[in-house]
């Protein structure tokens, strides 16, 4: 896990950020990146990928990684966006946004996947980096729990898709809701062609 990360140091890095998305696939819901900096041989215990995580353990390492690490920011993008500019260019532009607030400004990037943003500072991409990078698995964890929240608190809005417990995926239990209550103002629409193609008396809730 952190044998990429130590070749960067080596190279003379004295501030490395992770940088990774959450919430790509939901059909709800805004898309979050963290960017999160580190100098090096900063240890923690237990970071790895988010999806690899239980939520009460992604809740105690996020506390440890924004204790432990130089700098931290994260950056959103609603759903409203997604739809006007796609889930790729809404990732890229969260990563930017987190990137840009960072208090301390990393020598190098490294950002899980396979593309990037325009940076004034070097980027790096790393398929499956979260699983691969210290500094992408941290990002991992504060952009998931981070999301996790927005969607907890939009559930106390809307309580009958079950957001709290779904985060907005597409579970049978959200899709049902979805059918017999109709689109919320945070539903991603165009995720949602098909379902709506297959109810037509789909509505709007819009309260």
């Amino acid at each position: 896990m952190r044998s990429i990360d130590r070749k960067y140091f080596l190279n003379g890095v004295n501030y490395l950020a992770g940088v990774d998305e959450a919430g790509r696939g939901p059909l709800a819901g805004p898309v979050v990146a963290a960017a999160v900096v580190f100098k090096e041989n900063i240890r923690i215990t237990g970071v790895k990928d988010s999806k690899q995580l239980s939520e009460s353990e992604r809740q105690k390492l996020f506390l440890q990684i924004v204790q432990k690490a130089e700098s931290y920011s994260v950056g959103i993008v609603e759903n409203n966006e997604i739809e006007e500019i796609n889930i790729l260019q809404a990732t890229l532009l969260a990563m930017k946004k987190a990137v840009s607030s960072l208090i301390v400004k990393p020598d190098l990037i490294l950002v899980d996947g396979n593309k990037t943003f325009n940076s004034t500072i070097e980027t790096i991409s790393i398929v499956k980096g979260d699983n691969k990078s210290f500094v992408i698995a941290s990002a991992s964890i504060i952009a998931k729990v981070t999301r996790d929240r927005i969607m907890k608190e939009l559930s106390l809005l809307h309580p009958q898709y079950l957001w709290g417990k779904n985060k907005g995926y597409a579970t049978k239990e959200h899709i049902s809701a979805i059918k017999k209550f109709g689109i919320t103002p945070f539903h991603r629409k165009t995720f949602l062609s098909k379902i709506i193609n297959s109810n037509q008396q789909l509505s709007l809730n819009l309260l």
